[in-house]
Formats: C-alpha cells, structure tokens, sequence
C-alpha cells in the first residue's frame, strides 16, 4: 500500500494524460488493450516495468525518472534508511 511519501504511479499516469489532453480511448489504442485496462492501470499503486515502458512511450514522458527522483530523495533523508538511526 502505498503511503502519502509514496508515489502512486497509477495516478501519476492518470494525471500525464490528463495534462496532455488525451482521452482514455487513445491510450488505450496505444497499448493495444480496451479502455478498462487503462482505468485498471490508474488505480495501481505499483505496476510491471514493461507495462510501464509501453505507457511512457505512448505518453512520452518518462516516468521512471519520476520514480528515480523520489527514490533519491527518500534516500537522502537519513531516518528513512534502515540502521541509520544517529
């Protein structure tokens, strides 16, 4: 379950192609799958690399780069890494 430092990557989806102004129905066709695939993907909190490849290629942004950066910045945070309580 993701928590509110996490990063939900079914709405981070959700909300790239909301700004580009694209429909449900047009990402769909990119990924070869109906409509309610797409609305499944949104409310994953995690999802398969290659799917997540397939999507960030048709919305071309790249969303593992979002996730790089919020991993990077909870590892710059030292409480939250294990055995690095000071």
């Amino acid at each position: 379950m993701a928590t509110r430092n996490e990063p939900h990557i079914g709405h981070l989806i959700e909300a790239e192609l909301k700004r580009q102004g694209r429909s449900v129905v047009w990402l769909a066709e990119q990924l070869c799958c109906h409509r309610n695939n797409v609305y499944l993907i949104f409310r994953r909190e995690w999802i398969d690399t290659l799917v997540l490849k397939k999507v960030a290629l048709a919305l071309r942004h790249d969303f593992f780069a979002d996730l790089s950066d919020d991993f990077r910045n909870t590892l710059s945070d030292d409480h939250n890494l294990p055995g690095n309580a000071k």
